[in-house]
């Protein structure tokens, strides 16, 4: 895009500072065209040479939605490692492909969404509240390991090798530390939910890990929360993002709203009237980009009043000073991290990593009566459960797609192929879908979940291996075919109650009527004596 008509201006000299090219590029748009450089769809500025650009990529446990790449453990499996110098790896794996992608998708044209060099992760949030419903996402409750965690994989997706070493001249990436902050709470609530917190525990819980990311991290981006904290919106507080991020903490990259949360600030939180007034409430208190399309008000904000153009043009250069800083405006010889190959793309070498990362994801919550390892005189293997031989179940949510998965059904049946075990295997029951129906909807006419059918149960002998989200009861030999039936579509049910996300408000309830259910099962499934492994493929909170 760049021609002679604007390639000699000083914003495109590698050997000037980036303050002093972004200080020229900026000078030189109009109003109108550094609001449009203001959303995540930051449309080209062909007269100054811009490309078009998406500051939205995803990178959680593996480059997100962009096609084949490698599929680590979701976070909260990588958290169950407790090893942070193997997260950097898995980090640098991620961002080794990243790169590949963009550049590849750069060299044909291609700039749009999940494409781009600044990614949304990782998600530092605390995951102590089961009715968020998403703390898979997370590192869990602790906000010591969650800190740790953080930094260590920021600095892989970022190019920083060791800790403590300086950021290198070229950003590899740009991470994002997020949800900032308090965003734990109830999943269906969360663009209107007001945490009401502590100082202390806004202090001791909260915001630890967040500062960690900063200080030690020097993570290039940060996203607020939707929630309000304290009755104040995350993404328009002045406290959060000026006072504490900046101030207090040093730091010196851009502020991204989560997707749609300005125009959470006057739909929902309504503590603005208008999206001008809301687009201006949050570049003042320091949100730089919107993800979404609110701040294209802001041109109409200028003219009223209620921002200055120079406030705009704070929030502008932050943005530019990123891209510059990685190296997205230099000769690609410039810059080291543009030399990956797409060969580094799902290779022997990463899948091996994910291999070694899902083995060290693993917890072993429980061996009563030392069932494992399996005993020599087994000999056959019973897998059941809906989740045995679904592919779609390992590869969590804001995930790529593997170039092979191979399923918990495969695995087993490939070990106990060599041990000469055979392996029996039913599926049980599906798991269940949404229901549309009147009488399925719960309170606020949220969905839940109805019973598939169970036509496909069958009586099974020898080990049971039942490799459903969560696991309170066991479908053994012994039982009828009804029993079987009735005991894992409850089961099942169950299950898919904890698991849908559009009715989070009131599981707990629920779960409480269908554990009734499924205890007088359990009844029956205990006059049954085999042993049993449960396993939990899902990060889902249970009740025991």
């Amino acid at each position: 895009m760049r021609d002679s008509s604007n390639a000699a201006i000083p914003a495109w000299d590698p050997a000037r500072a980036v303050d002093e090219r972004v200080r020229d590029l900026v000078g030189r748009m109009t109003l109108a065209e550094k609001v449009g450089q203001l959303v995540n769809e930051a449309p080209a500025i062909p007269r100054l040479g811009i490309p078009e650009y998406d500051w939205w990529s995803e990178g959680l446990h593996g480059v997100g939605r962009a096609g084949i790449a490698t599929v680590f453990p979701q976070a909260i499996g990588l958290a169950a490692t407790f090893d942070e110098p193997f997260l950097r790896r898995v980090a640098t794996a991620i961002s080794d492909e990243a790169r590949a992608k963009h550049h590849d998708f750069a060299r044909r044209g291609k700039r749009g969404r999940y494409q781009g060099l600044t990614y949304f992760s990782p998600n530092v949030n605390l995951y102590r509240d089961p009715r968020w419903g998403r703390g898979q996402e997370t590192y869990g409750e602790d906000p010591y390991l969650t800190g740790r965690l953080g930094v260590a994989f920021i600095d892989g997706m970022q190019g920083r090798q060791e800790e403590g070493a300086p950021p290198p001249k070229y950003l590899k990436l740009v991470a994002t530390a997020k949800h900032f902050a308090v965003h734990s709470g109830p999943e269906i609530e969360r663009h209107r939910f007001d945490a009401e917190v502590s100082e202390h525990d806004l202090s001791d819980s909260y915001l630890p890990q967040f500062e960690a990311c900063v200080r030690e991290g020097h993570v290039g981006a940060v996203m607020p929360a939707y929630n309000r904290i304290n009755g104040e919106p995350c993404a328009a507080s002045p406290r959060l993002l000026e006072t504490t991020l900046r101030r207090e903490w040093g730091f010196g990259g851009f502020v991204v709203s989560d997707c749609g949360a300005i125009d959470d600030i006057y739909r929902e939180h309504r503590v603005a009237s208008s999206a001008e007034e809301a687009a201006a409430l949050a570049v003042r208190a320091g949100t730089d980009l919107n993800c979404g399309g609110t701040y294209r008000a802001l041109v109409g904000a200028v003219k009223r009043g209620l921002i200055s153009e120079a406030e705009i043009d704070r929030a502008v250069g932050r943005l530019f000073a990123a891209r510059f800083r990685l190296g997205m405006f230099d000769p690609p010889a410039l810059v080291p991290w543009a030399q990956i190959p797409m060969s580094v793309v799902d290779s022997p070498a990463h899948r091996e990593l994910a291999k070694v990362a899902a083995q060290k994801s693993l917890v072993l919550l429980e061996n009563r009566g030392e069932i494992l390892p399996l005993a020599a005189g087994v000999k056959g293997i019973a897998v059941v459960g809906p989740t045995a031989d679904d592919e779609e179940v390992l590869l969590g949510n804001y995930n790529g797609k593997p170039s092979h998965a191979v399923t918990i059904l495969e695995g087993i049946r490939a070990k106990a192929q060599a041990r000469g075990l055979a392996v029996r295997y039913a599926k049980g029951c599906g798991i269940a879908s949404k229901s549309t129906s009147k009488s399925a909807r719960g309170r606020n006419g949220a969905r839940v979940g109805g019973v598939a059918d169970s036509s496909s149960c069958t009586k099974i002998s020898g080990w049971c291996v039942l490799t459903n989200s969560c696991a309170r009861a066991n479908p053994l030999i012994g039982l009828t075919v009804e029993e079987y039936k009735d005991l894992a579509c409850a089961l099942v049910s169950y299950v898919a109650l904890q698991a849908t996300a559009d009715q989070t408000d009131y599981f707990i309830n629920l779960c409480r009527d269908y554990a009734r259910e499924i205890a007088g099962k359990v009844a029956v499934a205990n006059r049954v004596r085999r042993p049993l492994v449960p396993v939990l493929a899902k990060g889902k909170p249970l009740s025991h």
